[in-house]
C-alpha cells in the first residue's frame, strides 16, 4: 500500500480544493453524467492557442463558429493517437500556428520569455549553440556535452533529438508544439523525465497551396520564409518549405571586422513526400538542413568585488566564501580594473568596452525521416518511423572580454576565447501499433536508438593588455596566446572525447473503460529500457588523458554503463459532465548517466529517477466560453545529477573549465501547481492566463573537488511564473483585424547548481497588430502585420554567475582573492520590432 508523506497529502488536497471549484461551476445544473459515446481517453490539459483549430483560409466561418459554439477544439497526439485536448489525461500546453506567429516564436530560444510558464528555454552559457530545456523543475545545466543526457525530450514529427545542439535552428512551418508536462516515460521513452516537447509540422496535404513571408525589423533583421504544398499526381504529394531569419548584433563589437553580439543568420529547408497509393496505406519522406550562425549574448561585467573581499580572516569576510569551501583566511589582493573596463549591472551594454576576436559559431543540422502506416482492420494501425539524423556545431565564444578570468595583469594575457566542436549523428526505428477494441484502447511499440558525438574544446586568450593597463592588443591568432592560439591546428586542447550511446525499448499502454460505465477511464502502460553507453576522454590538457590521473604513465580514461529500467504508469480518468474531465496519474521516468568530459578523470556518474504523482481536472463551462486547467504534482527524484564547476588559469595563456558531475544522495523534492485559464466572452476577444508554482529542493551534497558538504539547486525554475495573453479580433471591409499582446512573468531563480546567487525576475511583453485575409480576388488573401518582442525594452540578467567574486577553491586553510573581478552576467535580448507581409493563394 503506497503511504504518502503529509507534505504530499497537503498537496493533493490543496491542488483538490483548487479543482472543487471549477467542477462545481462546470458541472450541469441537473448533474447528468458524460455523454455514453465519450472517448476512451480523456482528461485535462490546456492551450494556449485559442485558434489552433482554426483554417486561416476561412476566418469569417471560423468567426461565426466560434460565436456559436465557443472556445474552439484542440487535437493533439501526446498518447499516439489524435485525441481531444481537454479529453487527454495528461498536462499539456499547446502553442498552435497562430499563437507561434503571433508572438513571432522563430525559434524555440523565443520561448524563453515564459509562454508556457513551466517549460523553460535558455541558452547554455551565454551562447546560441546549444539551449537548455526544463519542465517541472527538471532542468539540466550542462547536458551539452557527448556523454550528457537531457532531461526534458524533444521530439520533431516523432523523431527524437539527442542533442542540445542545433535545437535553436529556425522553425519550419509549424502546426502545433505540444508541451506535455511530468514524466512521458511510457510513450516517448528515455530522458523524458521531465516532460517531452513535440514539435508538429504541417504535412503535405494534396493541394495547391503556396504561402510566402516576408518582413524586415530594427538591428538590420529580416526574415522570409515559403511553403508550396503541390497537388497530389499518382498518388504523391510534395511540399517544399524554405526559411530565413537574419539580425545584426545588438551589441556591437569595437574591434574592426569582427561580430558583435546577440547576431544570427539562420536558413534552413525541408521536402516532405507522401505516397498514399490505397486508402489503407500512406508513406511519408522528409529531408531537412538547417544552417545556424549566431553570436553569443555579451557577458557583462555587473559590479566590481561586490563582497568587499580583503586578505585576512576568512570571518572577516564571510560572503567571499566560496560555497564548498571551509578556508579560514584570504590571501593576495583583488586587482585594480584598468580605467578602460566598464561595469554595468543596470542595463544592457550597446558598444562593448574591449574589442575582441568573434567568430559566428556555426550549427549544421541535416535529418532524414520515413514514416510509414498501415491499416489492415478496424481495429489496428500499424506504424514505422526510421529517422537519421546529424547535427555538428563549432563554438566560437569571447564574450566575456576583461569581465572574466585571466584578471589584469601588466602586459597579461586576457580575454577567454571558449572553442569548442561537436559532431554528432544518430539512428532511430521506431514499430508502433495503435488500435481500439470493444472497451479498449491501446498502444504498443518498439524502438532502437544509438549515437555517436565527439567533442573538442579549448580556451585561449585573445587579447594582451600594455604595461599599465590602458590600451590592449589583439595577439597572433596562431601563436600569440603562450605558444598557442584560436585557429584550428593550433589549439592547446583542453578536452577532446567520443561517447556513443545505444537503447533499446518496448512498450505498452491500454486504456480500459467499463461497460456500463462510461465516464470511467482507466489506463496501464509500462515501458521496459535497456541503454548501453561508453566513451573516451582522449585529452586532457593537451595530452593524452591519464586514469589514475596520478599514474604516467597511464590508460586513457573510459566509462561504460549498462542501464535496465522499467517506467510503469498507472491512470484513472472520470469525465464528472460532458465538460469536466478529471484525472489521477502515477508514472516514473529516468535520465541516463554519463560521464563529464570537463573532468580530467572522466567521472561517471548513474541515472536519476523520478516518481510523479498527479491530479488535474479539464474543464468547460458557460457553453464552452470557458476552459479551466488546473493540474497538482509531487514529484520525488533519486540520484539527481548535480554540475559543479571550477574555471581557473593555467599560466599558459588558457583557463580552464573542470566540471563533476555527482549523484546528490537522498530525495530531491519538486512540488507545484498548474492553472491555465482561457476564456472567449464575447465574438473576436479571447483572454487567456497561466500560472505555475514550482517548489523544489535537493538534499546537501559533498563538493566533489573539496569535500565540503554544501547546498545545491535546481536552475531557471522560479518558484512563480505566469503569463496572459489577450487576442481580439474583428471584421474590417472584408478583411479582419487582429490584436494581440502577451505578458509573461518569472520570479528570480538560480542559474548555478552550486550557488544561491539568482538571476533577475523578468515580465516581457509581446504584441502585434495585423490586418489579415485582404481578398486579393483569384484567391489570394493578404496579411500585412507589425510586431514587436519585449515592447518595453525590459532588461534583466537572465544568467548570473558569481565565481568571479568569490574567493579561490581550496582543500586547504587559505584561500586566495587573486583572481577576483565580479558578478558577470548576460541581459535578455532587447526590444525588437518589425513589418511582415504574408500572401496565400
Amino acid at each position: 500500500m503506497l503511504r504518502l508523506s503529509r507534505a504530499r497529502l497537503r498537496l493533493l488536497a490543496g491542488a483538490a480544493v483548487l479543482i472543487a471549484p471549477g467542477v462545481a461551476a462546470a458541472a450541469p445544473a441537473n448533474g447528468s453524467p458524460a455523454a455514453a459515446n465519450a472517448p476512451a481517453v480523456n482528461a485535462a490539459a490546456t492551450t494556449a492557442d485559442p485558434a489552433a483549430a482554426s483554417d486561416p483560409k476561412d476566418p469569417t466561418a471560423d468567426q461565426q463558429a466560434q460565436a456559436e459554439s465557443g472556445l474552439n477544439d484542440v487535437v493533439v497526439t501526446a498518447t499516439r493517437r489524435e485525441t481531444n485536448l481537454q479529453k487527454t489525461p495528461i498536462a499539456i500546453n499547446v502553442l498552435g500556428a497562430e499563437t507561434i506567429r503571433e508572438r513571432h516564436v522563430q525559434s524555440l530560444l523565443d520561448l524563453a520569455d515564459g509562454a508556457v510558464p513551466s517549460l523553460r528555454v535558455a541558452t547554455f552559457e551565454a551562447r546560441q549553440t546549444a539551449l537548455t530545456v526544463g519542465i517541472r523543475g527538471i532542468v539540466p545545466l550542462d547536458a551539452n556535452q557527448p556523454a550528457r543526457e537531457q532531461g526534458v525530450g524533444i521530439y520533431i514529427d516523432g523523431v527524437y533529438l539527442g542533442r542540445q545542439h542545433g535545437l535553436n535552428a529556425a522553425l519550419f512551418d509549424v502546426d502545433r508544439i505540444e508541451v506535455l508536462k511530468g514524466p512521458q516515460g511510457t510513450l516517448f521513452g528515455r530522458n523524458t523525465e521531465g516532460g517531452a516537447l513535440s514539435i508538429v509540422t504541417k504535412a503535405p496535404s494534396g493541394k495547391f497551396d503556396l504561402r510566402a513571408t516576408a518582413g524586415v525589423a530594427n538591428y538590420g533583421g529580416y526574415n522570409a520564409d515559403l511553403h508550396i504544398d503541390l497537388p497530389e499526381v499518382n498518388n504523391i504529394s510534395l511540399k517544399f518549405d524554405g526559411v530565413v531569419q537574419y539580425q545584426d548584433p545588438t551589441t556591437k563589437n569595437p574591434l574592426a571586422g569582427q561580430k558583435g553580439w546577440n547576431y544570427f543568420d539562420r536558413r534552413g529547408g525541408r521536402v516532405a513526400v507522401r505516397w498514399a497509393p490505397r486508402d489503407d496505406f500512406k508513406a511519408d519522406y522528409a529531408f531537412d538542413f538547417g544552417y545556424d550562425a549566431n553570436s553569443p549574448f555579451y557577458s557583462q561585467l555587473l559590479n566590481y568585488n561586490p563582497n568587499g573581499c580583503v586578505a585576512g580572516a576568512a570571518s572577516a569576510s564571510a560572503g567571499c566564501v566560496l560555497p564548498g569551501t571551509s578556508p579560514t583566511s584570504f590571501t593576495g589582493t583583488v586587482k585594480p580594473l584598468p580605467g578602460i573596463v566598464q561595469v554595468n549591472g543596470d542595463d544592457r551594454m550597446k558598444t562593448a568596452d574591449i574589442g575582441v576576436p568573434q567568430n559566428p559559431s556555426i550549427d549544421k543540422t541535416h535529418g532524414t525521416s520515413l514514416h510509414l502506416t498501415y491499416n489492415p482492420a478496424d481495429w489496428i494501425e500499424l506504424r514505422s518511423i526510421t529517422a537519421y539524423r546529424t547535427v555538428s556545431s563549432t563554438q566560437w565564444d569571447n564574450s566575456g572580454g576583461a569581465h572574466r578570468v585571466p584578471v589584469y595583469a601588466p602586459n597579461g594575457l586576457f580575454s577567454r576565447y571558449s572553442l569548442a566542436d561537436l559532431y554528432q549523428h544518430q539512428f532511430s526505428q521506431e514499430f508502433q501499433a495503435v488500435g481500439s477494441l470493444p472497451q479498449i484502447d491501446y498502444a504498443a511499440g518498439l524502438y532502437y536508438f544509438t549515437e555517436t558525438a565527439n567533442d573538442d574544446a579549448a580556451t585561449p586568450s585573445s587579447n594582451q593588455w600594455n604595461a599599465n593597463g590602458t590600451a590592449y592588443t589583439i595577439v597572433d591568432p596562431l601563436r600569440g596566446s603562450n605558444g598557442f592560439g584560436s585557429q584550428p591546428g593550433f589549439r592547446s586542447i583542453d578536452r577532446a572525447s567520443r561517447a556513443k550511446s545505444k537503447s533499446y525499448a518496448a512498450y505498452g499502454q491500454l486504456t480500459f473503460t467499463p461497460d456500463g460505465f462510461d465516464a470511467l477511464h482507466l489506463t496501464a502502460g509500462g515501458r521496459y529500457t535497456h541503454d548501453d553507453k561508453s566513451g573516451t576522454l582522449f585529452i586532457v590538457n593537451n595530452a593524452p588523458s591519464r586514469c589514475p590521473v596520478a599514474q604516467n604513465p597511464a590508460p586513457l580514461c573510459t566509462f561504460s554503463e549498462k542501464n535496465d529500467r522499467f517506467d510503469p504508469m498507472a491512470t484513472v480518468a472520470f469525465d464528472a459532465s460532458a465538460d469536466v474531465h478529471l484525472y489521477a496519474k502515477y508514472a516514473s521516468g529516468y535520465r541516463a548517466g554519463g560521464a563529464s568530459s570537463r573532468s580530467i578523470s572522466y567521472r561517471s556518474f548513474g541515472p536519476e529517477t523520478v516518481n510523479s504523482y498527479e491530479v488535474g481536472a479539464k474543464t468547460e463551462f458557460l457553453d464552452h466560453r470557458v476552459r479551466l486547467n488546473l493540474a497538482g504534482y509531487i514529484m520525488d527524484r533519486k540520484n539527481s545529477q548535480v554540475d559543479f564547476s571550477n574555471v581557473a588559469p593555467l599560466g599558459n595563456g588558457t583557463t580552464r573549465n573542470t566540471l563533476e558531475t555527482i549523484n546528490a544522495p537522498g530525495t530531491t523534492r519538486i512540488r507545484g501547481v498548474e492553472a491555465d485559464l482561457t476564456v472567449n466572452p464575447v465574438q473576436g476577444l479571447t483572454l487567456t492566463g497561466s500560472y505555475a508554482y514550482t517548489y523544489t529542493r535537493i538534499p546537501p551534497v559533498l563538493n566533489p573537488f573539496t569535500n565540503v558538504q554544501q547546498n545545491v539547486f535546481i536552475v531557471y525554475t522560479p518558484r512563480n511564473a505566469a503569463s496572459g495573453s489577450i487576442d481580439y479580433s474583428l471584421p474590417v471591409a472584408g478583411a479582419s483585424l487582429r490584436f494581440h499582446l502577451d505578458g509573461n512573468y518569472a520570479q528570480a531563480t538560480q542559474t548555478f547548481d552550486q550557488y544561491a546567487t539568482k538571476n533577475d525576475s523578468s515580465f516581457i511583453v509581446n504584441g502585434r497588430v495585423a490586418l489579415a485575409d485582404i481578398d486579393l480576388n483569384d484567391g489570394r488573401m493578404l496579411t500585412i502585420s507589425l510586431w514587436a518582442r519585449n515592447l518595453f525594452n525590459e532588461a534583466h540578467v537572465y544568467r548570473r554567475d558569481p565565481s568571479n567574486s568569490l574567493g579561490a577553491l581550496t582543500t586547504s586553510g587559505a584561500s586566495s582573492i587573486n583572481n577576483i573581478l565580479g558578478d558577470y552576467g548576460n541581459f535578455n535580448a532587447p526590444r525588437t520590432f518589425g513589418v511582415e507581409g504574408s500572401i496565400r493563394m
